[in-house]
């Protein structure tokens, strides 16, 4: 499996925006060929249009299905024919449609012809203004049945850290904050550090909703930490967020979990600024995502930093063979080294029998 070269789709991300360009600099290197063969989904003409105004050497090869793709090249795969107006740093429906249209095509794929899923950006907090139905994410999660199971941990610097509720207003976030949703959303990411990241015995620290502890720490969290520590999650706090980043306390745990997004949006920025990199946990696909936005205001000047990307790329690969090296052990566990009639559960299959006691 070391050996074996990743095949990576990368989706184009906005149009508008910076994904093409980054995507060009991350594959100017031949040495990153070594480890991963990519497949851009997106549209020749559209990276044609890239290439020229970026002035950018970038060579692809123009593909229409994903068994056709070659290691130690550009694979471009061909989601749509029909001519999409770039306009480079305007934001506007067609090119977030466009991205959407290369996710929609990618997951086509899925099971079948790549190992893991890269998504260049989109400014997703503007869907609802340019009249769009749901995010990257939540395409991904329809398509293989997976409503809202996933769960977006962010990585950068010293952070590990997720939002049990998504991009929503803070009151929402409230409202929607509930004991079975903090449990199902901790579980999550507590598998993921074991499966994805290779962690055998993950912490995770959990925030407070307020600074001091009211309602919501006494009725939600308080109980539903004690049912993850039932169920052998690792699980501790809550923290007050101040103090929890102002005293460093994060270095001492393998991840965090905020409550509500701009929670852990707010330290993670001050932390690892705009290097970060995203993970969707929780799904039976690889997915991860360069922590950057579609940077509109420097399109087409050829001042993107690919480097958020590139990471991004290296954890789908990480992510992928950890998954493998976790997964293949259970495939064929350790049968029992004995038959105990009157007990058939875990706790029996590595005891010994004692010995029968001598008469005295």
């Amino acid at each position: 499996m070391d050996n074996k070269k990743i095949r990576i789709a990368i989706t184009h991300g906005d149009t508008n925006g910076i994904g093409y360009e980054t995507i060009f600099k991350v594959f100017s290197d031949p040495a990153i060929f070594e480890i991963c063969t990519p497949i851009i989904y997106g549209s020749p003409k559209i990276a044609a249009y890239h290439r020229k105004s970026l002035d950018i050497q970038a060579n692809f090869s123009i593909i229409s299905k994903v068994s056709d793709a070659q290691d130690d090249r550009i694979n471009l795969l061909t989601c749509f024919d029909d001519e999409v107006k770039v306009e480079l740093g305007v934001p506007t429906k067609a090119s977030a449609t466009a991205a959407q249209r290369a996710i929609t095509r990618a997951m086509s794929d899925f099971g079948t012809g790549f190992d893991a899923l890269v998504t260049a950006p989109v400014a997703e907090s503007d869907i609802e203004e340019r009249q769009l139905p749901q995010t990257q994410v939540g395409i991904i999660e329809r398509t293989i049945g997976y409503d809202g199971k996933s769960l977006t941990i962010h990585v950068g610097g010293q952070l590990r850290i997720a939002s049990v509720t998504g991009d929503i207003p803070l009151g929402d976030a409230l409202r929607e904050l509930r004991k079975d949703l903090i449990v199902e959303k901790a579980t999550v990411l507590f598998e993921s550090l074991k499966r994805d990241f290779r962690l055998s015995n993950p912490r995770i620290a959990l925030l407070q909703v307020n600074p001091q502890p009211g309602a919501e720490e006494e009725e939600i969290l308080k109980p539903a930490i004690a049912e993850l520590h039932n169920a052998g999650v690792g699980v501790y706090g809550p923290y007050p967020a101040d103090t929890y980043f102002s005293h460093y306390e994060h270095i001492h745990f393998d991840a965090t979990l905020a409550m509500y997004l701009n929670q852990a949006m707010t330290p993670l920025r001050m932390i690892a600024e705009d290097s970060h990199i995203q993970l969707a946990a929780g799904l039976p696909v690889v997915v991860t995502a360069p922590g950057t936005g579609p940077h509109f205001e420097i399109a087409g000047q050829g001042r993107a930093d690919e480097q958020s990307l590139r990471e991004a790329i290296y954890m789908a690969i990480d992510t992928f063979r950890h998954r493998n090296e976790y997964d293949e052990p259970l495939a064929d566990p350790l049968k029992k080294l004995y038959h105990e009639k009157r007990d058939d559960s875990e706790k029996v299959r590595f005891s010994i029998p004692k010995k029968h006691e001598q008469p005295q």
